[in-house]
């Protein structure tokens, strides 16, 4: 930085002062962990000298305080993939089964969107496709806050329902299941993709979603198809045409980039989850409603005995766990 040609390139120089605040926050709490680890040997100094048993319960208290932060900076630690910082673009599409299904996943994006909520991140709807009774048959969203797409990739893959349907007038069990994709918002300076306005097909048509009467009398929802591909992205949710356009842009420039990585990368599931068959035998977590409660991760091997909360958007220690052994079987196999 104190080059006298570093601010001549400014696309160079905000990049290395964006790296240079991601460099300094790990320092400065490494720093702070480490003259805490000190506080707590002069306490315990001072505690056995005096054999000061009040000193030594404080001791216990800043002891375990310390060992949360440190595990809380481990797991900081496995958020340090190429993109884990950047927010996402999440998309839900139900399985087989219709009204169950599409009801599941519309269980679902309320799931994801309290569990946003919880994070302090922002969301929104960016393409949704309504099921013909009840639920959503696909939707896309937008997730915007810094390691969005760190934390939610760990939810990318095949989801479970097992209730009593309330569809049926028999009211006999169902098993439902829906996907989750997860694709990290790809800005045009973070990677080379190119994309030739002769390979996309862009049409204009009117939003079916609410939205008040403009939204619904105006052509303004806009629908991208990379002909190149075959990848088809949409955006209905803004008033605008233009916004519409470079919302579906990126989520466009997202898919591109996950393509990409699958194509250079065997472990494809890394960037964007294993594209399996959405049914039985592909599934990472189980949500069991009846005859019992329980939700199974079946990667982690992680439970909750209370769905409800799960589905509150309570999925921290499923997302933690996940992330937690990720990193540890990568570490293994080098």
């Amino acid at each position: 930085m104190v080059a006298p040609d570093f601010w001549d390139d400014a696309g160079r120089s905000q990049e290395i002062l964006k790296r240079r605040t991601t460099l300094e926050k790990v320092v400065q709490m490494w720093d702070a962990l480490v003259r805490q680890l000190e506080d707590v040997r002069v306490m315990i100094e001072l505690g056995a000298e005096a054999l000061d048993e009040s000193t030594l319960a404080e001791v216990h208290e800043m002891n375990e305080r310390l060992l949360r932060e440190v595990e809380a900076a481990e797991f900081q630690r496995m958020l340090s993939g190429d993109h884990d910082r950047n927010s996402c673009f999440v998309s839900i599409n139900s399985g087989a089964g219709g009204t169950e299904s599409q009801d599941w996943a519309e269980m679902l994006l309320r799931m994801y969107l309290r569990y946003c909520e919880k994070k302090g991140w922002k969301t929104a709807i960016t393409e949704i496709q309504t099921g013909d009774e009840a639920g959503i048959k696909s939707v896309t969203f937008n997730v915007v806050g810094e390691y969005a797409y760190g934390y939610v990739k760990a939810e990318a893959g095949i989801h479970r329902l097992v209730r009593i349907s309330p569809f049926d007038s028999n009211a006999r069990r169902h098993t439902s299941f829906a996907s989750v994709f997860v694709f990290p918002e790809i800005e045009e300076e973070d990677i080379d993709i190119k994309i030739a306005e002769s390979d996309l097909r862009i049409d204009t048509y009117r939003s079916s979603g609410a939205g008040g009467q403009h939204v619904n009398t105006t052509d303004s929802a806009v629908r991208i198809t990379h002909l190149a591909t075959n990848i088809v992205v949409a955006c209905q949710t803004e008033r605008s045409q233009h916004l519409n356009k470079a919302t579906a842009m990126k989520v466009l420039r997202a898919k591109l980039y996950e393509r990409e990585m699958a194509e250079r990368n065997a472990k494809a599931s890394e960037i964007a989850g294993e594209k399996k068959e959405i049914g039985w035998g592909s599934q990472i977590r189980s949500y069991v409603l009846h005859p019992y409660k329980m939700v199974k991760d079946l990667r982690t091997g992680v439970e909750s005995g209370n769905p409800d909360a799960v589905l509150d958007g309570a999925l921290e220690d499923f997302v933690v766990a996940y992330l937690m052994g990720v990193r540890r079987d990568v570490k293994d196999v080098d």
